[in-house]
């Protein structure tokens, strides 16, 4: 069955299934539709990175899919995977030129949602491709500082081997 309907909210559940085939026709139909995003602000990649679907993000990347927007909160596809888990994701975004130093409306990074949900490996990722382990949130929290709330000292470990004091020098 070819679907030729540009509908967007057929293009966001194509997406959020992973029905590559459908998200093939609809783009072909109206590619348009790319970086359509819903009511909260979620995109075809958020959506698609969201429910771990990699066909449809290496679809939705090929075709030019903006890797950095986010949704009403601010909160980016790359963000989206620190919260989950989803390390080939990460990289796949990562690859496409993500900013790992991004933050949504409430100062937040990918690293530190990485390190509030003991994503260590997305931790490292993100850290080996340029995060900033000293940008703090609204609230003045830095990763560290959420890795230590969690009490989680393997990512504490982690982050303070690239954390920097307000001197500039690295951590002991």
């Amino acid at each position: 069955m070819i679907m030729t309907t540009t509908d967007p909210y057929a293009f966001l559940e194509a997406c959020r299934r992973g029905n590559l085939e459908a998200v093939e026709q609809l783009y072909t139909a109206d590619p348009s539709l790319l970086n359509a995003a819903d009511s909260k602000g979620f995109t075809p990649l958020i959506i698609a990175v969201y429910n771990d679907q990699p066909a449809v993000v290496d679809f939705l990347l090929s075709k030019g899919a903006k890797e950095d927007s986010g949704d009403n909160s601010g909160n980016t596809a790359l963000m989206g995977v620190c919260f989950k888990g989803y390390e080939e994701l990460a990289q796949k975004l990562m690859e496409a030129g993500a900013d790992v130093n991004r933050t949504n409306g409430n100062g937040v990074t990918a690293l530190s949602f990485a390190a509030t949900f003991g994503r260590q490996r997305i931790a490292e990722l993100l850290l080996k491709n340029g995060a900033d382990p000293n940008l703090r949130d609204v609230r003045g929290k830095s990763p560290l500082d959420h890795a230590l709330v969690q009490e989680n000292w393997e990512m504490v470990k982690l982050l303070q081997q690239y954390t920097t004091d307000n001197t500039g020098a690295e951590r002991e």
